[in-house]
């Protein structure tokens, strides 16, 4: 017989984000124009969430021996989170619509007892205003909180906030 647990909302590899090699994906020889994803969480009250572990992955460039399309890490006291990735390319989208580049983020935290899933999309990309997944999202305010801003040659800046104003838009999976 078996005694019930309470649930893990991150689960028994919380050491694999303590490894920052996990948040360069490039670590393997991958090549294509190398970026630099950060950005920073916070709660509903703009707090810092200095206790996640942020997961991306992409659909492009595919997944290789060099390129495993899926990084991890944890936001620092700040609530700050970096990766090392390549660029991604417009995907097929839902009725052969062409998507906009974009990353996938999950955000797993202490009392989140799932994850919340977002996307990265990049500012001034043409496709962003026909990206049939970021088109749903009718209020102009609420889609800017998944562009992201150019702040260096080949850095990008996303800050997700978890609830209240300036609220993230989350997906359903």
């Amino acid at each position: 017989m078996s005694t019930a647990t309470a649930n893990q909302t991150i689960g028994p590899y919380w050491h694999l984000i303590e490894d920052p090699i996990w948040a360069d994906l490039t670590r393997f020889g991958a090549q294509g124009e190398r970026i630099v994803l950060t950005g920073t969480v916070t709660d509903g009250a703009a707090a810092p969430v200095s206790d996640a572990a942020i997961e991306i992955w992409q659909s492009s460039p595919e997944v290789s021996d060099s390129f495993p399309a899926f990084g991890r890490c944890r936001t620092d006291p700040a609530g700050s989170f970096r990766f090392v990735t390549l660029k991604p390319g417009p995907v097929p989208g839902p009725g052969n619509a062409q998507q906009a580049p974009h990353v996938a983020i999950t955000i797993l935290a202490r009392g989140l007892l799932n994850g919340l899933t977002t996307r990265l999309y990049f500012q001034d990309e043409l496709l962003n205003e026909t990206d049939p997944v970021l088109s749903l999202i009718e209020n102009e305010a609420r889609r800017s909180t998944l562009i992201a801003r150019k702040v260096a040659l080949d850095t990008w800046h996303l800050d997700i906030r978890l609830q209240g104003d300036a609220e993230t838009v989350f997906m359903e999976i």
